[in-house]
């Protein structure tokens, strides 16, 4: 599971992280993205571009575009057998943009979860793996949208949660978004673990637990 993420990065590391990609002029840092609120993500459509997409996956064959709020993650393991995302994983994959990501942790007290953060030990950004489609609704519009990839957990992340999102290389950017055919196996090797000695993670304040709340404090040791 990845339900919340940030993306506060110096816009100079991002272009160092992403060289030859032209980011929007009204891009903000951000420090509580949630579902259903835009997300930069990159495409390969001839260029390679940074973009606003709906987090959410929306197919296009859905009939209306409330099934993205039950798609904003895609297990690694089913992409090639489940219908909503099949498609993309063959055509329209994408990477999205993050510095770090939110998971919760049961076992506190009266009940509760404990939010952490969890970002690379070097405080640079990086990509999730991701997939996009595009949506046309009856009234003309047309939706983009997208949904962040999850595989098994590291050991960093097994006392937190069960799952955690695709983290890539920065070496694998370049064959994810390739459209050109690739076999399955291919792309199945990059949907692995990252490594948990790059990470660090450590608890957060409950801020996080409201998307209303989007401010650094998000982001600051309990």
């Amino acid at each position: 599971m990845c339900g919340r993420f940030t993306l506060a990065a110096d816009p100079s590391e991002l272009t160092d992280e992403f060289q030859g990609i032209q980011f929007p002029a009204d891009f903000a840092p951000r420090y509580n993205i949630a579902p259903s609120q835009p997300v930069l993500a990159i495409r390969n459509d001839g260029s390679h571009k940074a973009d606003f997409l709906a987090w959410g996956l929306v197919p296009s064959w859905a009939k209306d575009a409330s099934i993205g709020s039950r798609l904003i993650n895609a297990r690694g393991e089913t992409l090639a057998e489940k219908p909503a995302f099949r498609g993309a994983y063959k055509y329209k994959r994408c990477l999205i943009p993050a510095d770090g990501f939110y998971e919760w942790r049961a076992g506190g007290p009266k009940k509760t979860k404990t939010p952490y953060v969890i970002r690379m030990k070097s405080g640079r950004p990086f990509a999730f793996a991701g997939l996009w489609d595009e949506w046309h609704s009856p009234d003309g519009s047309v939706l983009c949208s997208c949904t962040i990839i999850t595989t098994n957990p590291n050991d960093l992340m097994v006392p937190i949660h069960n799952r955690m999102p695709v983290i890539l290389r920065h070496q694998d950017y370049d064959q994810w978004l390739d459209r050109s055919p690739r076999p399955a196996a291919s792309l199945n090797a990059l949907l692995r673990p990252f490594p948990a000695e790059l990470l660090d993670a450590y608890p957060v304040s409950t801020l996080v637990n409201s998307p209303a709340n989007d401010s650094p404090e998000c982001i600051r040791a309990a």
